[in-house]
């Protein structure tokens, strides 16, 4: 029987997801090394993680095309696998910055394989999304839809996938995971860390929960005019809690039996985003003011999961509902009105 790795190397472990990931990883006894260059994330978040665990990562802070670093982080540390968070992630951004995110999230993750080979490590799971769908012909959205994208956040994480599918097939020794967030939302039931976004938000909740603190004075909703139940656009909210557990069933399953696997993260069904608001004021008390805005180049009328693959194959499924997602994230927001500054 194949052990489970006991060390961990988390790249952008200080972020939303990594850190929330850090927490399942350190609870469950495994030692943690955090590689973040604290660009969309900060080092606060691993007091955090370390108040709430009782153990403390290791944290390196670095850029992934730092190589000298990356090396030196492998030779001293000796992980035995890697989870790879560290890119951009914001569709709206992406619009308008495409290099930065093929830089980011492509050239970064190119160099971050090329450190893992040279140091014989060839263990990774590797944060996807669902943007890598497109628009869907049908839904649920299970594994083996069409992939295709509508903006240059989506195109980075299927040039990876791509290249991830193309190393495991040609290069031996390899294992990895693929795992396709639909769209984490919420924050650790502690409220000491949550989603922290720099600038105005590019996503629903955080955007949502600072308007509900008073930093922003109205809910901008990017269209109304979609093929939805209000017109709104619909997505699978997932709590990061549930995502998180996700991480380590996919290590464990790698364990078991290495090769490639890729899982859908959701939930299986949709909000929209005027459900989302109404499911945040009953579930906190606080009205949500709102305007409808055009709708945003690149996004797509309604998307949402079938995860059974992810129950079947991973023995992992999502725990908490809209209204522990709500709560959650609120809980965060109103003990960090400004984040983690």
């Amino acid at each position: 029987m194949v052990e489970s790795p006991k060390r961990i190397l988390v790249t952008g472990g200080a972020g939303y997801i990594g850190s929330h990931t850090c927490v399942e990883l350190l609870e469950a006894g495994l030692d943690v090394v955090v590689v973040d260059n604290l660009s969309n994330s900060s080092a606060v978040a691993l007091d955090r993680i370390a108040e709430i665990t009782g153990r403390r990562a290791t944290f390196i802070e670095a850029d992934l095309l730092d190589t000298e670093t990356l090396d030196r982080a492998f030779r001293e540390h000796q992980p035995e696998s890697v989870i790879h968070f560290a890119g951009c992630k914001a569709v709206g951004e992406s619009v308008r910055k495409p290099l930065k995110y093929f830089r980011n999230n492509v050239a970064g993750t190119v160099s971050l394989l090329e450190a893992m080979n040279r140091n014989d490590i060839r263990t990774l799971v590797f944060s996807s999304s669902c943007t890598v769908y497109g628009r869907p012909e049908t839904l649920p959205l299970t594994e083996d839809a069409p992939l295709r994208t509508t903006n240059p956040y989506g195109a980075s994480k299927l040039m990876v996938e791509n290249l991830l599918r193309e190393l495991a097939a040609t290069a031996s020794g390899w294992s990895i995971s693929i795992l396709r967030y639909f769209n984490p939302v919420g924050a650790h039931p502690s409220g000491r860390i949550g989603e922290d976004p720099t600038g105005v938000p590019e996503n629903l909740l955080p955007y949502i929960t600072q308007v509900a603190v008073g930093r922003r004075d109205y809910l901008r909703v990017w269209g109304d005019c979609y093929a939805t139940v209000d017109g709104t656009g619909v997505r699978d909210y997932i709590h990061v809690c549930d995502v998180a557990r996700g991480h380590l069933d996919a290590l464990r399953a790698l364990a078991a039996e290495p090769g490639l696997i890729t899982h859908n993260l959701g939930t299986g069904r949709g909000h929209s985003v005027l459900q989302v608001v109404q499911a945040f004021e009953a579930a906190t008390g606080v009205e949500i003011p709102y305007r409808i805005e055009a709708a945003r180049p690149g996004d797509i009328a309604e998307n949402y999961a079938d995860p059974s693959r992810a129950e079947r194959e991973l023995g992992w499924k999502a725990r908490l509902g809209i209204e522990a997602m709500c709560a959650d994230a609120w809980r965060w927001q109103r003990a960090n009105p400004k984040g983690y500054r």
